[in-house]
């Protein structure tokens, strides 16, 4: 045998190895981890059902779903790299992009505020003018504030006679025991839930019907770095999750049953009724699930500009982009 002979030889035997290792074509295992913005709940079904069903294995994706220490520290984690995916929302990420944290959004998980005003029926608070001369509690976190003074205003009310009361996430706490008139930073698929499981009733103002631009409460997030250099990796992960994510809005009921079997401390009853409120969010006025636009990435970071929440300019352009939900859902 020549020694050219013996070289392409050794070339083909290569081959035929490499090939046998990702087994005879089949992606090569990417482990792949995701840290959740809170607690397992509905916002997260389609996660576990990709997981279930088996369709990111399918992609050659292991991955890892975590609940960290904090929210806020999830931005951090993915743009550093210790985590290649996070779930957060879409004022956080501008504020990350502004402090020079290199992340992206590649799917709007939820395409409307879930953030809402809410008070007790009996209170007679049912318009953000309503709250002028009250207490409104909210978590501490500073964005609710303008995002309050937003509604006040266009409602024609007078915000500096408005008290902002830190309650921290005990808002439910503070509203039934009257402590506060109203809060804000609740979500109108949980907290309303909370209340009227103890009997009352709720008034929701929801944000962006009182002034505030329409953005993505939760978007799912890598870095730049993982957009850049891995850009198939993200393509079949996502692609899985669409798919559970479509598997969830077919079948409430068996969506909750998959968040409970692989989280029992959720609860049920909360859960069954919050995914019916939220499911229509996760597509209502787009052509597919995780879609964005740059209309709506524009329009809030023009707001948040304009309310000085922005420590540096934001490319809303480069903070999201569309490209592998447009690809997946044209298959």
């Amino acid at each position: 045998m020549t020694r050219w002979a013996l070289y392409a030889a050794l070339l083909v035997s290569a081959a035929l190895l490499a090939l046998g290792a990702c087994g005879g074509g089949e992606p090569a295992v990417t482990k792949v981890s995701l840290a959740l913005d809170w607690y397992p709940n509905s916002n997260h079904a389609g996660l576990f059902i990709a997981k279930e069903k088996g369709y990111l294995e399918a992609e050659g994706i292991d991955l890892t779903l975590h609940t960290p220490a904090g929210p806020s520290t999830v931005l951090q984690t993915v743009g550093a790299g210790r985590d290649d995916f996070g779930i957060s929302y879409q004022p956080d990420l501008l504020l990350a992009r502004a402090a020079g944290i290199p992340v992206v959004s590649v799917a709007g998980l939820v395409q409307h505020p879930l953030n809402s005003v809410m008070a007790l029926r009996t209170s007679g608070i049912a318009r953000p003018r309503d709250l002028v001369g009250k207490k409104v509690g909210y978590p501490g976190i500073p964005l609710n504030e303008p995002l309050l003074k937003t509604m006040v205003e266009k409602d024609g009310g007078d915000f500096s006679k408005v008290e902002l009361v830190n309650v921290g996430f005990d808002l439910v706490p503070a509203v039934l025991s009257k402590r506060v008139d109203a809060v804000v930073g609740a979500y109108w698929t949980h907290e309303n839930i909370l209340i009227e499981q103890q009997g009352q009733q709720v008034n929701i103002m929801h944000m962006e019907e009182w002034g505030v631009p329409d953005f993505y409460e939760l978007v799912l997030v890598i870095s730049e770095k993982t957009l850049n250099e891995r850009p198939e990796v993200v393509r079949r992960t996502l692609r899985a999750i669409l798919k559970g994510y479509a598997d969830a809005a077919a079948d409430l009921d068996a969506a909750v049953n998959t968040l409970v079997k692989s989280s029992p401390e959720v609860d049920r009853a909360l859960e069954e009724r919050g995914i019916r409120l939220l499911a229509p969010a996760w597509t209502d006025g787009v052509p597919a699930f995780g879609w964005q636009t740059a209309e709506r990435w524009r329009g809030f970071t023009a707001w948040m500009s304009a309310q000085k929440q922005l420590a540096q300019p934001v490319d809303a352009d480069k903070a999201f982009t569309n490209r592998f939900v447009e690809e997946i859902s044209k298959r």
